[in-house]
């Protein structure tokens, strides 16, 4: 069990039958009522960010997310394919609940799934970089590699992304998968 005084960034913990990850909170006391804790969290289920509140010295149960090493395989009818790295076991998960990290992963790409008490798969974690190629841009400008002009590229998973004017068809960027900004080129 955890109370509030517990409380750390990327915290897990089961709440009113749902699983949450703390993502921020401050300790509140003020002089005429008691001391609560103030909390953004997301749902790991449903992905949703809430604030809430909590007193003090409320307890919590404690959510064991386990983070599986699986290699993507492939897509399928609306089905993604992982295979686990260590014993060879696959499992399929529905692109609607991995729809916002499908756009980045590519066959045999390893990322990690989190699973929830061994029963029940909740998502996958990225890394927080991804190469990937640039399928479809416009040329660029020869020798423009000192302005911040940007121009639209469309990636191998069909993610859109806004790249330098010097990035040609073929290439191979850096994009961070938190929100698909172009980071640099592969080196």
């Amino acid at each position: 069990m955890y109370t509030t005084s517990d409380f750390k960034t990327g915290l897990t913990i089961g709440y009113k039958g749902n699983i949450y990850t703390v993502m921020e909170f401050m300790h509140v006391k003020s002089a005429n009522s008691m001391a609560f804790v103030r909390t953004k969290v997301r749902n790991l289920r449903t992905g949703a960010i809430t604030e809430m509140a909590f007193n003090a010295q409320e307890k919590f149960e404690r959510a064991q997310i386990d983070k599986i090493p699986m290699q993507y395989l492939y897509a399928s009818d609306g089905v993604h394919v992982f295979m686990n790295l260590e014993n060879y076991e696959q499992i399929e998960l529905q692109h609607e609940q991995i729809k916002d990290e499908a756009r980045f992963i590519v066959d045999g790409m390893t990322v990690e799934v989190l699973s929830y008490n061994d029963t029940e798969i909740l998502g996958i974690n990225l890394p927080d970089k991804v190469a990937l190629t640039v399928k479809e841009t416009v040329p660029g400008v020869k020798g423009d590699t000192k302005t911040t002009a940007m121009k639209d590229a469309i990636l191998e998973t069909g993610i859109l992304v806004k790249v330098p004017m010097f990035i040609e068809e073929g290439e191979r960027i850096v994009v961070s998968t938190s929100d698909a900004s172009y980071v640099s080129r592969e080196k």
